[in-house]
Protein backbone atom coordinates (compact mmCIF):
# COMPACT_ATOMS: atom_id res chain seq x y z
CA UNK A 1 0.00 0.00 0.00
CA UNK A 2 2.97 2.25 0.29
CA UNK A 3 2.50 4.10 -2.98
CA UNK A 4 3.24 7.77 -3.52
CA UNK A 5 0.30 9.89 -2.42
CA UNK A 6 0.33 13.67 -1.94
CA UNK A 7 -2.59 15.50 -0.31
CA UNK A 8 -4.30 17.99 -2.62
CA UNK A 9 -6.93 20.67 -2.22
CA UNK A 10 -10.51 20.11 -3.29
CA UNK A 11 -12.62 17.00 -3.49
CA UNK A 12 -10.60 14.98 -6.00
CA UNK A 13 -8.67 11.95 -4.73
CA UNK A 14 -4.96 12.56 -4.09
CA UNK A 15 -2.42 11.69 -6.77
CA UNK A 16 -1.53 8.05 -6.27
CA UNK A 17 1.12 5.74 -7.69
CA UNK A 18 0.21 2.08 -7.12
CA UNK A 19 3.19 -0.19 -6.50
CA UNK A 20 4.09 -2.67 -9.28
CA UNK A 21 0.86 -1.85 -11.09
CA UNK A 22 1.73 -3.49 -14.43
CA UNK A 23 2.98 -6.62 -12.70
CA UNK A 24 -0.14 -6.82 -10.50
CA UNK A 25 -2.45 -6.50 -13.49
CA UNK A 26 -0.37 -8.98 -15.47
CA UNK A 27 -0.56 -11.63 -12.74
CA UNK A 28 -4.24 -11.11 -11.93
CA UNK A 29 -5.16 -10.95 -15.64
CA UNK A 30 -8.63 -9.47 -15.04
CA UNK A 31 -11.15 -10.14 -17.80
CA UNK A 32 -14.60 -8.69 -18.51
CA UNK A 33 -17.31 -10.27 -16.40
CA UNK A 34 -15.01 -11.56 -13.65
CA UNK A 35 -15.21 -10.91 -9.92
CA UNK A 36 -12.07 -9.52 -8.27
CA UNK A 37 -11.16 -8.48 -4.74
CA UNK A 38 -8.93 -5.65 -3.63
CA UNK A 39 -8.53 -6.48 0.05
CA UNK A 40 -6.54 -3.33 0.83
CA UNK A 41 -7.99 -0.45 -1.16
CA UNK A 42 -5.80 2.41 0.00
CA UNK A 43 -6.49 5.32 -2.36
CA UNK A 44 -7.86 2.95 -4.99
CA UNK A 45 -5.14 2.97 -7.63
CA UNK A 46 -4.92 -0.79 -8.09
CA UNK A 47 -8.68 -1.13 -7.71
CA UNK A 48 -9.47 1.40 -10.44
CA UNK A 49 -7.12 -0.34 -12.87
CA UNK A 50 -8.77 -3.69 -12.11
CA UNK A 51 -12.30 -2.31 -12.36
CA UNK A 52 -11.62 -0.75 -15.77
CA UNK A 53 -10.79 -4.22 -17.09
CA UNK A 54 -13.77 -6.00 -15.48
CA UNK A 55 -16.28 -3.96 -17.45
CA UNK A 56 -20.03 -3.53 -16.93
CA UNK A 57 -20.62 -7.27 -16.43
CA UNK A 58 -17.91 -7.72 -13.79
CA UNK A 59 -17.67 -6.81 -10.12
CA UNK A 60 -14.92 -5.43 -7.91
CA UNK A 61 -15.17 -5.92 -4.13
CA UNK A 62 -12.93 -3.60 -2.11
CA UNK A 63 -12.04 -3.57 1.59
CA UNK A 64 -9.98 -1.26 3.76
CA UNK A 65 -9.67 -0.78 7.50
CA UNK A 66 -9.35 2.99 7.05
CA UNK A 67 -12.68 4.75 6.56
CA UNK A 68 -11.02 7.72 4.87
CA UNK A 69 -9.30 5.41 2.38
CA UNK A 70 -12.62 3.73 1.60
CA UNK A 71 -14.20 7.09 0.72
CA UNK A 72 -11.22 8.11 -1.44
CA UNK A 73 -11.33 4.80 -3.26
CA UNK A 74 -15.08 5.07 -3.73
CA UNK A 75 -14.67 8.43 -5.46
CA UNK A 76 -12.00 7.02 -7.76
CA UNK A 77 -14.05 3.92 -8.61
CA UNK A 78 -17.21 5.92 -9.29
CA UNK A 79 -15.29 7.66 -12.07
CA UNK A 80 -14.73 4.26 -13.74
CA UNK A 81 -18.51 3.69 -13.66
CA UNK A 82 -18.52 -0.13 -13.58
CA UNK A 83 -20.04 -2.26 -10.76
CA UNK A 84 -18.21 -2.31 -7.44
CA UNK A 85 -18.84 -2.68 -3.71
CA UNK A 86 -16.54 -1.23 -1.07
CA UNK A 87 -16.49 -1.89 2.68
CA UNK A 88 -14.73 -0.54 5.73
CA UNK A 89 -13.31 -3.44 7.70
CA UNK A 90 -10.62 -6.08 8.00
CA UNK A 91 -9.85 -8.51 5.18
CA UNK A 92 -9.80 -11.45 7.58
CA UNK A 93 -13.61 -11.03 7.60
CA UNK A 94 -13.78 -11.53 3.83
CA UNK A 95 -16.54 -14.14 3.92
CA UNK A 96 -18.95 -11.64 5.46
CA UNK A 97 -18.16 -8.96 2.89
CA UNK A 98 -18.70 -11.44 0.06
CA UNK A 99 -22.13 -12.24 1.47
CA UNK A 100 -22.95 -8.52 1.70
CA UNK A 101 -21.92 -8.22 -1.96
CA UNK A 102 -24.44 -10.90 -2.95
CA UNK A 103 -21.71 -13.45 -3.70
CA UNK A 104 -21.34 -17.06 -2.57
CA UNK A 105 -18.89 -17.26 0.33
CA UNK A 106 -16.97 -20.02 -1.44
CA UNK A 107 -15.49 -20.14 -4.93
CA UNK A 108 -16.71 -16.72 -6.10
CA UNK A 109 -13.46 -14.86 -6.79
CA UNK A 110 -11.55 -14.88 -10.06
CA UNK A 111 -8.79 -12.74 -8.59
CA UNK A 112 -7.66 -11.26 -5.28
CA UNK A 113 -5.08 -8.61 -4.39
CA UNK A 114 -3.55 -7.97 -0.97
CA UNK A 115 -1.31 -4.88 -0.86
CA UNK A 116 -0.07 -5.06 2.71
CA UNK A 117 1.45 -2.50 5.04
CA UNK A 118 0.71 1.21 5.35
CA UNK A 119 -0.71 3.53 2.75
CA UNK A 120 0.95 6.88 2.20
CA UNK A 121 -2.38 8.41 3.19
CA UNK A 122 -1.68 7.10 6.68
CA UNK A 123 2.08 7.55 6.76
CA UNK A 124 2.19 11.15 5.52
CA UNK A 125 -0.29 12.57 8.02
CA UNK A 126 1.19 13.36 11.45
CA UNK A 127 -2.21 13.13 13.13
CA UNK A 128 -2.33 9.41 12.33
CA UNK A 129 0.74 8.79 14.48
CA UNK A 130 2.56 6.32 12.22
CA UNK A 131 5.68 8.33 11.45
CA UNK A 132 8.54 9.70 13.52
CA UNK A 133 9.43 12.28 10.86
CA UNK A 134 6.83 14.79 12.11
CA UNK A 135 5.51 14.92 15.65
CA UNK A 136 1.93 13.81 16.17
CA UNK A 137 -0.30 11.88 18.57
CA UNK A 138 0.89 8.35 19.26
CA UNK A 139 -2.06 6.64 17.57
CA UNK A 140 -1.01 4.14 14.82
CA UNK A 141 -4.49 2.67 14.39
CA UNK A 142 -5.33 1.78 10.81
CA UNK A 143 -8.98 2.22 11.72
CA UNK A 144 -9.39 5.45 13.66
CA UNK A 145 -11.14 5.12 16.98
CA UNK A 146 -11.24 1.32 16.98
CA UNK A 147 -9.29 -0.47 19.70
CA UNK A 148 -6.45 0.93 21.82
CA UNK A 149 -4.09 3.51 20.36
CA UNK A 150 -0.33 3.04 20.46
CA UNK A 151 -0.22 5.38 23.48
CA UNK A 152 -2.77 3.22 25.30
CA UNK A 153 -0.95 0.06 24.25
CA UNK A 154 2.36 1.34 25.66
CA UNK A 155 0.63 2.40 28.86
CA UNK A 156 -0.65 -1.11 29.56
CA UNK A 157 1.73 -3.61 27.97
CA UNK A 158 4.10 -5.50 30.28
CA UNK A 159 7.85 -5.01 29.97
CA UNK A 160 8.28 -8.65 28.95
CA UNK A 161 5.62 -8.47 26.23
CA UNK A 162 6.97 -5.19 24.91
CA UNK A 163 10.44 -6.70 24.60
CA UNK A 164 8.98 -9.70 22.74
CA UNK A 165 7.05 -7.46 20.35
CA UNK A 166 10.12 -5.35 19.58
CA UNK A 167 12.23 -8.44 19.03
CA UNK A 168 9.72 -10.44 16.96
CA UNK A 169 7.72 -7.78 15.12
CA UNK A 170 10.51 -5.25 14.75
CA UNK A 171 13.41 -7.69 14.44
CA UNK A 172 15.17 -5.20 16.68
CA UNK A 173 18.57 -6.35 18.05
CA UNK A 174 18.32 -3.80 20.88
CA UNK A 175 14.80 -4.89 21.90
CA UNK A 176 15.66 -5.39 25.56
CA UNK A 177 17.37 -2.01 25.94
CA UNK A 178 14.60 -0.15 24.12
CA UNK A 179 11.85 -1.88 26.12
CA UNK A 180 13.53 -0.94 29.40
CA UNK A 181 14.00 2.65 28.24
CA UNK A 182 10.32 2.92 27.28
CA UNK A 183 9.36 1.41 30.63
CA UNK A 184 11.46 3.97 32.52
CA UNK A 185 9.97 6.83 30.52
CA UNK A 186 6.34 5.76 30.95
CA UNK A 187 6.79 5.49 34.72
CA UNK A 188 7.54 9.21 34.73
CA UNK A 189 4.84 10.34 32.29
CA UNK A 190 2.47 8.87 29.73
CA UNK A 191 3.95 8.66 26.25
CA UNK A 192 1.58 10.61 24.02
CA UNK A 193 3.46 11.68 20.88
CA UNK A 194 5.52 10.09 18.14
CA UNK A 195 8.31 12.53 18.94
CA UNK A 196 8.55 11.28 22.51
CA UNK A 197 8.86 7.66 21.42
CA UNK A 198 11.34 8.43 18.65
CA UNK A 199 13.50 10.44 21.06
CA UNK A 200 13.70 7.55 23.52
CA UNK A 201 15.02 5.21 20.82
CA UNK A 202 17.33 7.78 19.26
CA UNK A 203 18.80 8.48 22.68
CA UNK A 204 19.84 4.83 22.89
CA UNK A 205 20.77 4.29 19.24
CA UNK A 206 22.13 7.51 17.73
CA UNK A 207 21.97 7.75 13.93
CA UNK A 208 25.67 8.41 13.26
CA UNK A 209 25.07 9.05 9.58
CA UNK A 210 22.87 5.99 8.99
CA UNK A 211 20.10 6.39 6.40
CA UNK A 212 17.54 4.44 8.43
CA UNK A 213 16.18 6.17 11.51
CA UNK A 214 16.95 4.14 14.66
CA UNK A 215 13.25 4.15 15.65
CA UNK A 216 12.10 2.50 12.40
CA UNK A 217 11.97 -1.03 13.80
CA UNK A 218 10.33 0.10 17.04
CA UNK A 219 7.56 1.95 15.22
CA UNK A 220 6.98 -1.03 12.92
CA UNK A 221 6.74 -3.44 15.85
CA UNK A 222 4.29 -1.35 17.86
CA UNK A 223 2.16 -0.63 14.79
CA UNK A 224 1.92 -4.35 13.98
CA UNK A 225 0.95 -5.15 17.57
CA UNK A 226 -1.66 -2.37 17.81
CA UNK A 227 -3.35 -3.44 14.56
CA UNK A 228 -2.83 -7.20 14.98
CA UNK A 229 -1.60 -7.20 11.39
CA UNK A 230 0.05 -10.61 11.30
CA UNK A 231 -2.90 -12.33 12.97
CA UNK A 232 -5.29 -10.90 10.38
CA UNK A 233 -2.94 -11.89 7.55
CA UNK A 234 -2.70 -15.49 8.75
CA UNK A 235 -6.48 -15.74 9.12
CA UNK A 236 -7.11 -14.34 5.65
CA UNK A 237 -4.59 -16.57 3.90
CA UNK A 238 -5.74 -19.67 5.80
CA UNK A 239 -9.21 -19.55 4.23
CA UNK A 240 -8.44 -17.74 1.00
CA UNK A 241 -8.56 -20.89 -1.13
CA UNK A 242 -12.21 -21.29 -0.12
CA UNK A 243 -13.04 -17.89 -1.59
CA UNK A 244 -11.19 -18.30 -4.92
CA UNK A 245 -12.53 -20.50 -7.72
CA UNK A 246 -10.30 -23.01 -9.56
CA UNK A 247 -8.13 -21.05 -11.99
CA UNK A 248 -8.43 -17.89 -9.87
CA UNK A 249 -5.34 -15.77 -9.32
CA UNK A 250 -4.00 -14.18 -6.14
CA UNK A 251 -1.32 -11.50 -5.78
CA UNK A 252 0.19 -10.35 -2.48
CA UNK A 253 2.48 -7.35 -2.10
CA UNK A 254 4.45 -7.32 1.16
CA UNK A 255 6.85 -4.71 2.51
CA UNK A 256 8.83 -6.38 5.27
CA UNK A 257 10.21 -9.83 5.99
CA UNK A 258 7.56 -10.82 8.57
CA UNK A 259 4.70 -10.39 6.11
CA UNK A 260 6.63 -11.95 3.25
CA UNK A 261 7.59 -15.00 5.33
CA UNK A 262 3.96 -15.70 6.24
CA UNK A 263 2.86 -15.32 2.62
CA UNK A 264 5.68 -17.48 1.26
CA UNK A 265 5.29 -20.27 3.80
CA UNK A 266 1.49 -20.36 3.56
CA UNK A 267 1.48 -20.54 -0.23
CA UNK A 268 4.23 -23.16 -0.33
CA UNK A 269 2.45 -25.36 2.19
CA UNK A 270 -0.85 -25.06 0.30
CA UNK A 271 0.99 -25.76 -2.97
CA UNK A 272 2.34 -29.01 -1.48
CA UNK A 273 -1.27 -29.91 -0.66
CA UNK A 274 -2.28 -29.36 -4.29
CA UNK A 275 -4.41 -26.28 -3.57
CA UNK A 276 -2.28 -23.52 -5.12
CA UNK A 277 0.27 -23.37 -7.91
CA UNK A 278 3.00 -20.87 -7.16
CA UNK A 279 3.09 -18.59 -10.20
CA UNK A 280 6.24 -16.67 -9.24
CA UNK A 281 8.90 -18.92 -7.67
CA UNK A 282 11.00 -15.94 -6.63
CA UNK A 283 9.29 -12.69 -5.59
CA UNK A 284 9.08 -9.89 -8.12
CA UNK A 285 10.52 -6.58 -6.92
CA UNK A 286 10.33 -3.04 -8.32
CA UNK A 287 12.97 -2.06 -10.85
CA UNK A 288 15.23 0.98 -10.55
CA UNK A 289 12.89 3.22 -12.55
CA UNK A 290 9.97 2.55 -10.21
CA UNK A 291 12.00 2.95 -7.02
CA UNK A 292 13.35 6.22 -8.36
CA UNK A 293 9.82 7.51 -9.04
CA UNK A 294 8.39 6.06 -5.85
CA UNK A 295 11.07 5.42 -3.18
CA UNK A 296 8.57 3.78 -0.84
CA UNK A 297 8.16 0.92 -3.29
CA UNK A 298 11.75 -0.23 -2.84
CA UNK A 299 10.95 -2.83 -0.16
CA UNK A 300 7.97 -4.35 -2.02
CA UNK A 301 7.87 -8.04 -2.90
CA UNK A 302 5.18 -9.54 -5.11
CA UNK A 303 4.15 -13.18 -4.74
CA UNK A 304 1.46 -14.81 -6.86
CA UNK A 305 -0.46 -18.09 -6.90
CA UNK A 306 -3.15 -19.74 -9.02
CA UNK A 307 -5.98 -21.83 -7.53
CA UNK A 308 -5.93 -25.45 -8.58
CA UNK A 309 -8.71 -28.03 -8.24
CA UNK A 310 -11.26 -28.66 -5.56
CA UNK A 311 -10.16 -28.23 -1.97
CA UNK A 312 -9.50 -31.41 -0.02
CA UNK A 313 -12.09 -32.06 2.73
Amino acid sequence: MSGSLEPQLGTQPPAHTPVLLEEVIGRLAPRPGEVHLDATLGAGGHAAALLARLGPSGLLVGIDRDREAVELARTRLEAVAFPFRVFQGVYSQLAGFMKLSGLPQEGALDGALFDLGLSSLQLDRPERGFSFLRDGPLDMRMSRGEGPSAAEYLEGVSLEELERVLREYGEEPAASRIARAIDRARRKAKLETTGQLASIVEGLLPRRGKRTHPATRTFQAIRIAVNKELEHLRLALRDLDRRVKPGGRVVVLSYHSLEDRIVKETFRERARQGIWRVAVPDPLVPGPDETRRNPRSRSAKLRSVVRLGAREP
